[in-house]
């Protein structure tokens, strides 16, 4: 078994961020991910999520955020660098977390249990895992995907890495990357991580849109509502993924990260975490009502979205005060 730490699914103990107390307890793969990678190495995530007030409505779906590859570094010391898999998946794999690096691939989550009651063994979607462990011999991989960290063997993993000859000639390999560390948790002290976390808040205030992503929202939702309607169920749930769960889930990251800042700092951000977390809590709950709506063709009321819109300015124009104070 080659592996960077000794894990166990059974007793691994997820992050806070993946609490069953949370409104939103997965966000997108590649975050869900990372957030797990960090903590599991010892860093805290929530240092890192300054990204998340910087996000838009970009023209037919919101922005589908990430960790950026220069906080990683800044924070972590993570370096980020795309693999050329030129050999076959499994040994790129196996090199790469023999040495001591995390393995980020897309597999398909058809052969992933942490999918059960979705995708597993029902659906063929791909979705982004940090591989911590593996076995050729034995047949066995440990991740981190979604909420936690997990384990899968035998055909599943034959099937994800398509060995014994099952890949089809026209089959292109999937994205991978690797992480590079290059400190350790006692690099950083925690005044230092606080204040390189607020020097990346003050660089994504400059990417926060000039205008109202929820404006523009509003607009194209009322356009594409009754093509939603009529595609169906099916449907929603691509649009909600794309849509209401992006922003919802990560405006409770943004609530959760500023009030990371306003116990280490003192700057007054609890004004805008407020404004975030209702907004968050908004989508969960038109998330629900819009799936209501197109199952029974009823009209959907659209003044929550408008609430969102005011929380979004006030929560930015606070945030821009207190960092240009």
């Amino acid at each position: 078994m080659k592996q960077i730490l000794s894990l166990d699914p059974s007793t691994y103990q997820r992050h806070a961020l993946h609490g069953e107390d949370r409104v939103w307890s997965e966000t997108n793969c590649y975050v869900d991910v990372l957030i797990e990678q960090i903590h599991a190495l010892g860093f805290d995530p929530v240092a890192g999520l300054a990204f998340t007030l910087a996000i838009d409505f970009e023209v037919d779906q919101w922005t589908f955020f990430k960790y950026p590859p220069a906080d990683l570094w800044q924070l972590y010391g993570f370096e980020i660098q795309e693999m050329n898999p030129w050999h076959s998946l499994v040994e790129h794999v196996e090199r790469h977390v023999a040495d001591g690096r995390p393995v980020l691939v897309e597999l398909d989550s058809c052969y992933l249990p942490d999918t059960q009651g979705t995708t597993y063994h029902a659906e063929h979607v791909k979705s982004t895992v940090s591989v911590n462990a593996i076995s050729v011999a034995e047949r066995t991989l440990g991740y981190f995907h979604g909420q936690s960290y997990y384990q899968v063997s035998g055909d599943d993993f034959d099937q994800i890495f398509q060995t014994g000859g099952q890949v089809h000639e026209r089959m292109l390999p999937p994205y991978v990357e690797y992480i590079k560390r290059h400190h350790t948790p006692a690099t950083l002290d925690a005044t230092t991580l606080t204040q390189r976390s607020l020097a990346s808040l003050r660089n994504q205030c400059d990417l926060i849109p000039t205008h109202n992503p929820f404006s523009l929202f509003i607009e194209a939702f009322s356009r594409e509502l009754p093509a939603l309607k009529a595609a169906g169920i099916g449907h929603f749930h691509l649009y909600s993924f794309a849509t209401l769960r992006q922003f919802g889930a990560c405006y409770a990251l943004a609530e959760t990260y500023l009030n990371w800042l306003n116990e280490r700092t003192d700057l007054p951000f609890e004004n805008a975490a407020a404004a975030f977390g209702r907004i968050s809590q908004q989508a969960k709950t038109l998330q629900f009502q819009l799936a209501r709506a197109i199952a029974r063709d009823k009209p959907l009321d659209l003044t929550a979205m408008e609430q969102m819109a005011g929380d979004w300015q006030r929560a930015i124009d606070d945030v821009r005060t207190q960092i240009r104070a």
